[in-house]
């Protein structure tokens, strides 16, 4: 794609507005109306990833009636959508995936005319739904009856052996990226807003939490018809939400709270070390609002889940869901904490359109991440990070196809989740900083919190992005644009001449000390190991000689045992310093570390250590393939679907 045209894109496509509210149509509801820029007109993109013509008929409002059934791994009941259309269309098409459909009808009970369409294997399948003529402005409800499948993907439902507790089953959701049309039939596209309200019944002895405002935060005694020793829950998102966002998590919860407004939910044995961990989250909110602008969510508090869920963290309004891997026990790992509250601007406020432009999420929030860090634990840390995250780019930039390292990327024919990857997070937090590098922090500044601003509770792609800045930032500066690179950035390859590299004079140190054991073979009772936070021990362990880096001939079975035996590998308790260490001994064929490896590896499911350290046995041939099946056939009852798909196309399922 020439350049002019790239620049014609821009010029061409305007910037999305924001998806009118719901609850303000429904004379009924308790809702307060939503902020003025989430009642403005929308332009609808198309969206790859989803059956839906949003242009046509869309959905407003999601109210979901469901009750969990940890006996048969389902969830059941009805979701009633507000919808509006077109003067005169007639039907509205929803995105569903491997969904039981019972029944289709009108807010009265009047059956609707319904077809379910043909199965993709990345899409699901279309549920389209006739309904009597659009008239402008009218909102129409269809409640679907459904149930879930014990396989849905977005859904992983743990027995009590699966927990910290040991006595309760679990379950949590993972929508993103288009996994909720897997529990919720609706149309499943980020760029399609959705206020929603809930009611969950679960068993008595457990407790439903979700990304909303909770109504009875002691539960309510279940209705007629709900199964003997339930009860049930309410909730309410007044602001509209792409459906990824729409978040259940049960089980054996308790809660500590931190002033009015942060808290922490997780198992109870588990919430005092929860609760110490993440003692400086109010800091985090108010280092976010100092930056750009009010926390627009109400309260924000973390889930820690147990230990399959398939990311680091996933920010669901008002809940952040998250990892038992960041609870290290020494705070240092709560960047984790600061990038999914970061975006409760970039991604929940203004939201990528299509999976295409992630970036506009990930790298958005990676960039407001450093910048709580830096405020909260000072700028020495946060150029360590920088750092760190550089490191992955360089590593993402050599491996990948050069297409895929364009910012905006063609996902046609593939699942969105291909997109996640440092592409998105680093390389579009390398751009911002190149962009706060030119113009000056504080005009950056202004122009990212007016940002957030002029497009809360909005969709918004690439080509909008670049026609926001220009308009507000480069304001016709020709000498600005062209030190930019703003199109080169975005839709090309690689990285512009104008990137740099972040540079950290603690960092600079380590190399010095990892030069001296890897490079010049020095012993590991010289590495300053106790001294180093675990940034700096990440870094050390990430080091590789020149023109070594996949090589085994650089550390020797004898320099691995002294490494591992004297930095007490094998006991190591930070997941992120284990991870670089257990890299080290696959390529190596280091086979003491084995057993290490096989704990790692069964005694938690996040993608991010998981799916590389399975590929990486997997390049070993005939010592790490038969590792690599023996461990995972052992280890896959207790991921997330998330994982499992990934891992299931290096290593493939176990038989049976």
């Amino acid at each position: 794609m020439s350049r002019a045209r790239l620049i014609g894109m821009v010029s061409m496509l305007a910037v999305a507005t924001a998806l009118a509210a719901c609850a303000g149509n429904d004379p009924k509801s308790d809702m307060p109306p939503l902020p003025a820029s989430a009642t403005a007109p929308v332009t609808y993109e198309q969206d790859i990833h989803s059956h839906a013509q949003p242009r046509i008929a869309r959905v407003k409002h999601v109210a979901l009636d469901l009750t969990a059934d940890f006996g048969t791994k389902t969830l059941s009941g009805t979701a009633t959508l507000d919808v509006t259309g077109q003067t005169g269309a007639t039907q509205v098409i929803l995105d569903i995936r491997n969904l039981e459909i019972r029944s289709v009808a009108d807010d009265k009970g009047t059956p609707l005319q319904f077809t379910i369409g043909a199965e993709d294997p990345i899409l699901g399948q279309s549920l389209t739904v006739t309904v009597p003529a659009f008239e402008e402005g009218k909102v129409q409800k269809i409640v679907v009856g459904y149930a879930t499948r014990p396989d849905a993907a977005a859904l992983q439902w743990l027995t009590p052996a699966q927990t910290a507790g040991g006595q309760q089953p679990f379950l949590f959701s993972q929508g993103q990226a288009i996994l909720t049309r897997t529990w919720v039939p609706t149309q499943d596209s980020p760029g399609i807003r959705q206020t929603w309200s809930a009611h969950i019944t679960v068993p008595e002895a457990l407790k439903a939490v979700m990304s909303a405002e909770m109504l009875t935060p002691e539960g309510e005694k279940a209705g007629d018809g709900a199964p003997a020793g339930s009860h049930s829950w309410r909730f309410r998102m007044t602001n509209p939400v792409p459906p990824y966002l729409i978040a259940l998590a049960v089980g054996d919860l308790g809660f500590a709270g931190e002033g009015d407004r942060v808290g922490v939910w997780t198992e109870p044995g588990r919430l005092d070390a929860a609760r110490a961990e993440f003692a400086e989250m109010g800091q985090f909110v108010d280092a976010a609002e100092a930056l750009y602008g009010p926390y627009r969510w109400g309260r924000y508090d973390l889930l820690i889940l147990p230990p399959s869920f398939p990311f680091g963290g996933m920010e669901n309004p008002r809940l952040t869901f998250a990892t038992p891997t960041v609870v290290a026990g020494d705070k240092s790992l709560v960047s984790l904490v600061a990038h999914e509250l970061a975006h409760s601007w970039s991604g929940n406020l203004v939201t990528n359109a299509t999976w295409a432009d992630i970036w506009l999420n990930e790298g958005t929030t990676t960039y407001f991440e450093n910048r709580i860090m830096e405020a909260v634990y000072g700028r020495d840390r946060a150029l360590m990070l920088q750092v760190l995250g550089w490191a992955d780019l360089q590593a993402a930039l050599a491996k990948m196809p050069a297409a895929d390292t364009r910012l905006h990327v063609d996902l046609t024919g593939r699942d969105p989740d291909a997109g996640l990857n440092d592409i998105p997070y680093e390389k579009g937090a390398a751009f911002l900083r190149t962009i706060e590098r030119i113009v000056g922090r504080e005009t950056f500044d202004a122009w990212l919190k007016g940002y957030f601003e002029r497009h809360a509770f909005q969709p918004m792609t690439a080509a909008g992005f670049l026609a926001d800045i220009r308009a507000n930032l480069v304001r016709g500066d020709a000498g600005l644009e062209q030190q930019l690179q703003l199109d080169a950035w975005v839709y090309l390859p690689g990285l512009p001449s104008n990137a740099q590299a972040p540079v950290s004079t603690a960092l600079t140190a380590v190399d010095g000390a990892a030069k001296a054991f890897f490079a010049d073979k020095g012993p590991a009772s010289a590495i300053p190991w106790a001294r180093w936070s675990t940034q700096e021990r990440q870094h050390f362990l990430n080091w590789r000689p020149e023109g070594l880096a996949a090589g085994r001939d650089w550390l020797t079975p004898a320099r691995l045992a002294d490494m591992e035996s004297t930095l007490n590998l094998r006991s190591e308790g930070n997941a992120e310093v284990l991870f670089s260490w257990l890299q080290i001994a696959v390529a190596h064929r280091y086979q003491p570390a084995v057993p290490t490896l096989e704990r790692f590896l069964t005694s938690q499911g996040r993608r991010k250590f998981v799916l590389p350290l399975f590929t990486a046995l997997w390049a070993e041939g005939d010592w790490g393939r038969p590792i690599a099946t023996r461990i995972y056939a052992e280890a896959r009852p207790g991921y997330h679907p998330v994982t499992t798909g990934s891992v299931d196309d290096v290593v493939g399922v176990p038989a049976g």
